[in-house]
């Protein structure tokens, strides 16, 4: 379901307009994202906005397994609902190519909004296209990473801690790779914990969307996983192939068989979510963007709960998530637009996101000097942001994740065939889209 909020605007509010910006009346902004906890926080955030300018906003949040295809559909027809988009990161060659976003450089240089202000991963992924090139389509409006979190308390237990050093010969803690990881989770499987039948980890296996494609790209990027040989080649073979990500999916396969709850076929953030909070699991990924509320969970949140980044295996990787804010191409009020561009990427506006629930991409907030201890997880998601990895952001990249999404659920979940033939036939898959792309 659609949830729609619209703030009120004051009188006071209408006067203060002539003070910010250019605009010569109030306008009503609607700006369309996802329906999650930072949302909320955006919602609350953009009284502020409403306060100077005399705008007011009003939201279309889509609950996350339809966000793709709703607002894709809505950028392709060439709709007019939204005059601002948080998009996300893999949409933004195309938000580029088809003309849906609004390029903006020239904005970006008479407002003096630098890029060099956001933190670099930020950028290249939520911002430019052609990748790593300096022209602009977004500004980093949500950092965000796939991380890890636990059981705090029930690692701190003395009985479980002996029973674990019995078992293993080593001390129970944060994993420091996936193998260990799933060494912990197996331990956990089963196992009785308060008179309840626990289960080691909840990972993301859903197909529809991008669940699994975004679960086990956190175990393929540890591995050493690469797209391309050399980047912008799309030369596939023995990379996506590559020794390192068969095993690495030979991981991820075994990680679900042996250690996720009874008849986790289908889960992604809500189910993750909801075993972690019903007390099923040990250990449990899912985006950072949902940790602050997890930390506030009065069940399991507080002393009962601790946060990882995602375990190494060859290499540090993190599997992205995160959006920029963009301007539609089809709005009718892009100046006013704009003006919520620019008062977004104010420092302090971006402090207050970040207090807020948001994560800020803003070099100002993550560099802070207190930044690291605002919160329990803020020093791991800064970490985690330094070795990032997204997937395919090219325009056809709705046709390519579908393709990875079936071959991965169809070997991991559905126990078709390999890993090998997996990857093999994702190779096929993507060469053929590539082809009709005209890139190979």
């Amino acid at each position: 379901m659609t949830k729609r909020t619209k703030t009120a605007v004051s009188l006071l509010a209408l006067t203060a307009a002539a003070g910010f910006g250019s605009a010569a009346q109030a306008d009503d902004l609607t700006l369309c994202w996802a329906a999650w906890d930072p949302a909320n926080a955006l919602v609350e955030l953009s009284k502020d906005f409403e306060e100077k300018t005399g705008h007011t906003m009003s939201f279309e949040f889509i609950p996350w397994p339809n966000f793709a295809d709703r607002m894709l559909n809505e950028l392709n027809s060439g709709g007019k609902l939204c005059d601002l988009l948080i998009g996300d990161s893999q949409w933004i060659g195309g938000g580029a190519e088809n003309g849906h976003y609004v390029k903006l450089n020239d904005f970006f240089e008479a407002e003096g909004i630098s890029m060099d202000d956001f933190a670099p991963a930020t950028v290249y992924a939520y911002s430019t296209w052609p990748k790593g090139t300096p022209n602009y389509y977004a500004l980093p409006a949500m950092g965000d990473a796939n991380g890890w979190f636990y059981r705090k308390d029930w690692f701190e237990n003395e009985e479980i801690r002996a029973a674990y050093k019995e078992a293993t010969g080593k001390g129970l803690g944060e994993p420091k790779s996936q193998k260990e990881l799933m060494e912990i989770a197996k331990f956990f499987q089963g196992r009785e914990i308060d008179g309840n039948t626990v289960y080691g980890v909840s990972i993301f296996t859903e197909r529809g969307s991008e669940g699994i494609t975004m679960g086990a790209t956190g175990a393929l990027y540890a591995w050493g996983f690469k797209y391309e040989n050399t980047p912008g080649s799309y030369d596939m073979e023995g990379a996506v192939n590559s020794p390192e990500a068969i095993e690495a999916l030979e991981f991820y396969k075994e990680l679900y068989e042996c250690c996720t709850p009874p008849g986790y076929t289908n889960s992604y953030m809500g189910e993750s979510l909801d075993a972690f909070k019903s007390g099923q699991v040990a250990m449990a990924m899912n985006w950072f963007a949902f940790f602050p509320g997890l930390y506030q969970d009065p069940d399991v949140g507080g002393d009962k709960i601790d946060f990882f980044v995602n375990p190494p295996q060859n290499q540090p990787g993190s599997t992205l998530g995160g959006q920029g804010i963009s301007v539609v191409s089809y709005s009718d009020k892009q100046d006013a637009a704009l003006e919520y561009i620019k008062w977004f990427a104010d420092p302090e506006i971006q402090a207050r996101w970040w207090e807020l629930g948001g994560y800020s991409a803003h070099n100002a907030v993550l560099n802070d000097p207190g930044f690291v201890d605002s919160q329990p997880f803020a020093g791991d998601f800064l970490e985690a942001m330094q070795n990032v990895q997204d997937f395919w952001q090219e325009p056809a990249y709705a046709e390519l994740l579908l393709a990875m999404q079936k071959r991965l659920h169809d070997y991991v979940v559905a126990d078709k065939g390999t890993a090998e033939e997996a990857l093999n036939l994702l190779i096929e898959d993507w060469t053929e889209v590539f082809e009709d792309e005209g890139k190979l």
